[in-house]
């Protein structure tokens, strides 16, 4: 006899939540997340269907692998996995299950999902994030992006290097929205990147600039100076 599991016909797709951290394509044009441990070799879409990531030809979820899309019941659950070293820079997930699902006591493991909200955590200087941009890091064809407040994305050097909220959630389509931490989801539009810095700015590096220079100037001119006693 084969064991059988307990079937549920909901009225609604259950509900969960997960951590994965946002990517970019490497042509700009597409968004999507990828998963913060074995799902990491497989970018995944707002709305998309599981696949084994050992290769294997079976429909995911299968009972005999671990193969499937994976979420918990609890947002505070969730949320204490951002704690760790390693997933600092990873965002939180609010998804819908679908198709078939296997239940376990802190979650689901499921065949089809559709992210709705995508919230981003702080910058790495504490501010909140205005932006998601490049982290350095990444697989063939896909940038891994990190959250920035506004200054630190005007730091990123290069064309492209930061994407706003506003412009990650309309790349990733299907109506995800982004917010950054406790804030409002709006999917767009968002306040766009701060410019370049303008001439107040400029004004005051380059006053800066010019004190250190004055004091490096006066410590070699302290240098040059003879010792009182000293021989010619």
């Amino acid at each position: 006899m084969r064991l059988r599991l307990p079937e549920e016909r909901p009225t609604e797709p259950p509900t969960g939540y997960k951590i994965a951290r946002p990517v970019l394509s490497y042509d700009g044009t597409r968004a999507g997340f990828t998963g913060v441990s074995l799902g990491a070799a497989l970018p995944y879409a707002v709305l998309d269907e599981a696949r084994c990531v050992y290769g294997r030809r079976h429909r995911a979820p299968h009972r005999r692998c671990d193969c499937g899309f994976h979420c918990v019941h609890d947002r505070e659950r969730a949320e204490a996995m951002l704690c760790a070293a390693e997933h600092r820079s990873a965002v939180l997930l609010d998804v819908t299950v679908l198709g078939v699902y296997l239940r376990f006591e802190h979650g689901f493991r499921y065949a089809r999902q559709r992210v709705r909200t995508a919230a981003v955590g702080p910058c790495r200087c504490g501010a909140a994030a205005a932006a998601l941009a490049d982290s350095g890091r990444g697989r063939a064809g896909w940038r891994v992006l990190e959250a920035v407040c506004g200054a630190c994305a005007r730091a990123r050097p290069g064309p492209g290097a930061a994407v706003s909220l506003a412009a990650f959630a309309r790349l990733a389509g299907e109506g995800l929205r982004v917010r950054a931490g406790g804030g409002p989801a709006v999917p767009s539009p968002a306040p766009e990147l701060p410019g370049p810095a303008g001439l107040p700015e400029l004004v005051a590096e380059a006053a800066l600039l010019q004190a250190r220079l004055d004091l490096l100037q006066s410590r070699l001119a302290r240098l040059g100076r003879p010792e009182p006693g000293a021989q010619g």
